[in-house]
Parts: C-alpha cells; structure tokens; sequence
C-alpha cells in the first residue's frame, strides 16, 4: 500500500507530469504542488528502490488495490464503466531483460485462465511505440519483440495497434465483449524499460555491475469498477451461482421454523456458501416473489414439514421448482455448481 498523494517532483520525474498532468487531481499543500495517484507504478519503484535488490531477488512482483484517481471529463463518466475513483487489479513485475519473455507469457497465461473462468470473449492487441515517447528506438524495439515473442508462445491470437502504446513502452490490451457485443478495454501489460532509470532503480547483477530493471506493468481484469459493471450487464443481473453475492435464501413460513431457517443458514455458511436469511413476518409468496427479482441463485423455503425432516424445499433461479432436499444433498449441489462454474443452478 503506497500514499495516495505524491509530491509533483516525484510525477516530474517518472514522466507522468508532462506526459499525463491533465488527467490528474493536483492539490497543494504548504506551497508545494502535489497530485493525486493516477496509477500506482511511481510508488512501486520507490519501494523497490528502498532497499539493494539482487538479480537474485527478481522476479519481484508487488500488488496494490488502493484506489486511483483520474480527472475523467465529466461527458464520458458512465455507472461503473467510467468513473473518477477505481481500483485496479494492479501489479509490477521487476525482472531482467532476459526474463521478459517468460514472465509475459505466464501472465498471459494467467488472463487466459482467468477470463475464461468468467466465460468472456475477448480479442487481444499488441500496441506500439506512440508519436510522443520516452526512451530509445532500439530499446522500445526489443521490448516490442519480446511482447511478440511472448503472445506467440502463449498461443493468442492478437491485432497489432500500431503507435497506441504508452509514452513508457509498448503493450498488450484485452477487449471484452458483452452479450450485447459490446467492447470494453480492461486488462493491460505493458513493458517499460524508461521508469526505472528515470527514478534511479538499480539491482546488483551476476558481474556485480549496478543495472535497472525492467517493470512490467500488469492488470487481468483492469478496474475493478468496470469489471464489476461488464459483468451485471453480462448476466443482465443473474450472476453465476458460484460468482453471486449471495448464492441462497432461507425463507420461514411461519415463526414456527425461524430457528430452523436460521440454522439452516448456518450450517451452509460453515461450508463456505453466502447465504442469507429472511424471517421478515410476510406471506411466504410475497419474500419468494422479492427475492425472486433480486435474481439470486437459489431460494430455500422451511415449513413445519422440512423444519421435522431436516430438510429444504428448493427453487432454482427463474421458478424451476427442484424439490425437497436434505441439508447436506443441497450443500453437494452448490459445491458442484461452483467447482463447474456452471451459469444457471441446476
């Protein structure tokens, strides 16, 4: 976790307050001009830099979700999709120059993984050096060669994006398509060869020669904010059981079973399931039909009968009625509708 407020000579520095100063919140403090975090990569190499770091200690790869800040125009904030304060699944990779390579394609790797969980279609595409840049062409053409190298060993298919690379090195964007066939920006690697030196980073080599590292900059599913937003458009609300808030509700006929209902509940919390209680005093039809509209999974309902049997009568989002099940019958289902991700409860 890194300060929220740095001082302006530290985004001087890093590039940031020529390149990027006006998306940024600026505010002063006792004469000074300070900004607002926009990003966390400044903050990261100054932890890097706060100690001697060894060729041996890399890989190091820090992670951060304190929120950012961006001066966004206010005609294109929208919900969750575009908004002023987020977090970021974000990271940095500190590696060597012959660590690029590998270190990108386990993160491919790892997008891959990680969307398809989700079940989300996406295209990748590989952005190159911009008109306005830091650094040397030499060295933005090997970091360009190793993101290609990288795409191809991790077999992903990609569109080349010529010139839309940040002004600190070039990088990888996955889009996301809806099921609206909306496209969404979220997830982003990017190699810099730049910031390193510009903030005096250094590790010690295998010759003992001081040299910077390379920082990769990396986020699967991007804002958090918009990732979240993508998703309830997606499902239209019905996330999958094994995504869901809450995956169940326990439902009382009468006060008879509020006990009951309550244990119920308990017990499959214990297990590890998000689920909730309602024992409200109202017609049984009427918290079926309310928590109907909230689109959650599963609904439990306990009367006199089940409350005896140790039991639940189940019905599956959309009215499916599946019957009475045992407390521990229903617990396996819900364990197999998260190990297979499945997108309706069954």
């Amino acid at each position: 976790k890194t300060p929220l407020i740095f001082n302006r000579a530290l985004w001087e520095t890093s590039g940031h307050w020529s390149h990027y100063r006006q998306n940024m919140f600026l505010v002063e403090s006792e004469g000074e001009q300070m900004g607002v975090k926009s990003m966390n990569c400044p903050g990261h190499m100054l932890v890097f830099g706060s100690q001697v770091r060894s060729y041996r200690d890399l890989p190091l790869r820090l992670h951060e979700q304190t929120p950012l800040h961006r001066n966004e125009a206010s005609g294109v904030l929208s919900g969750l999709t575009r908004v002023r304060q987020f977090s970021q699944d974000d990271a940095h990779c500190f590696v060597t120059e012959e660590q690029i390579a590998s270190e990108v394609e386990q993160l491919l790797k790892l997008v891959q993984r990680v969307y398809g969980d989700f079940g989300l279609e996406y295209t990748a595409k590989l952005s190159t050096r911009p008109e306005e840049f830091l650094g040397e062409v030499a060295t933005w053409d090997h970091a360009e060669a190793a993101l290609k190298q990288a795409l191809e060993a991790a077999g992903q298919p990609y569109d080349l994006n010529a010139g839309d690379g940040a002004f600190y090195g070039p990088k990888i964007e996955y889009t996301l398509k809806d099921a609206l066939g909306r496209q969404w920006q979220c997830g982003t690697m990017q190699v810099d060869f730049n910031t390193a030196e510009r903030l005096g980073a250094e590790y010690v080599a295998e010759d003992n020669s001081r040299r910077h590292p390379v920082m990769l900059h990396r986020a699967i599913v991007g804002s958090l904010e918009r990732f979240i937003g993508i998703l309830i458009e997606h499902h239209a609300g019905a996330l999958p059981m094994w995504l869901a808030p809450v995956q169940a509700v326990v439902m009382n006929i009468t006060d008879a079973q509020a006990e009951y209902a309550a244990s119920v509940a308990e017990t499959l919390r214990k297990q590890g399931f998000r689920v909730q209680t309602d024992l409200r005093n109202e017609k049984i039809n009427y918290k079926i039909r309310e928590n109907s509209l909230q689109k959650i999974p599963y609904l439990l309902v306990v009367g006199d009968k089940e409350r005896q049997a140790g039991k639940v009568a189940v019905r599956a989002r959309g009215g499916a009625d599946t019957g009475v099940l045992d407390v521990g019958a229903f617990a396996a289902r819900l364990s197999e509708d998260v190990a297979l991700k499945r997108s309706n409860p069954q």
